[in-house]
């Protein structure tokens, strides 16, 4: 991990300062295919997938840095399940056997990502509190368990993972800025906006299937 590190160092020189505080190149860089992985998930694009892996990366470099473990681990198993979300937009099915369409969950079927969440986070943020330094487990750990959340109902092309991810966005905002990475808390701001839209762009996706 430091040799991962220490590599990746030059790219933590300054790029600008924001508000007093430096912004790095790797932020930057994390930031720009941040912004163009949601647009194309918006638009159903699989390209988004590869997008993510990268952006992903980056991100673990940087908040593995600023002592975010939950948040760094968590870059890490989004890199891996962007391969699984990128094979199920290509290749998934749905239980007829016909292709991956935009949809939404059964009302029965929403209680398991909230029974899901529900267990995850409290689990994470004991596991953060006891085994790292980080000085924020609890708020670390709730957008962590979210996103894995959100992370799975996007791959499957459930309509409901754009409610996982303003909810994510909108927590993750206050943590960011309260860790001084002001480029990733404006990131995660537009994100919130992205997300409605992109609720919206998939509900008119979404209207066409149910009518056919």
């Amino acid at each position: 991990m430091d040799t991962l590190l220490h590599w990746v160092q030059p790219f933590f020189a300054p790029a600008f300062t924001l508000w007093r505080t430096p912004v790095t190149w790797v932020e930057l860089l994390a930031f720009v295919l941040a912004l163009a992985m949601v647009v194309l998930n918006m638009r159903v694009n699989p390209v988004a997938w590869p997008l993510a892996i990268v952006s992903s990366l980056l991100y673990f470099a940087l908040f593995w840095d600023n002592r975010l473990y939950g948040d760094a681990s968590l870059q890490i198993f989004f890199a891996l399940l962007s391969l699984w979300g990128w094979w199920q937009w290509l290749r998934g099915t749905q239980d007829d056997g016909t292709a991956l369409q935009v949809r939404t969950l059964h009302p029965r079927g929403r209680v398991w990502p909230l029974v899901a969440l529900a267990l995850a986070w409290p689990a994470t943020g004991l596991f953060l509190k006891t085994y790292t330094n980080t000085d924020v487990p609890w708020w670390d750990a709730f957008p962590t368990a979210a996103s894995v959340v959100g992370q799975w109902l996007l791959g499957r092309k459930y309509i409901e993972n754009w409610v996982a991810w303003i909810v994510v966005n909108v927590v993750s905002v206050g943590l960011f800025a309260y860790k001084g990475l002001w480029l990733t808390a404006l990131l995660y701001a537009l994100f919130i906006a992205m997300s409605v839209v992109g609720w919206r762009a998939w509900r008119r996706l979404l209207a066409p299937a149910r009518a056919g």
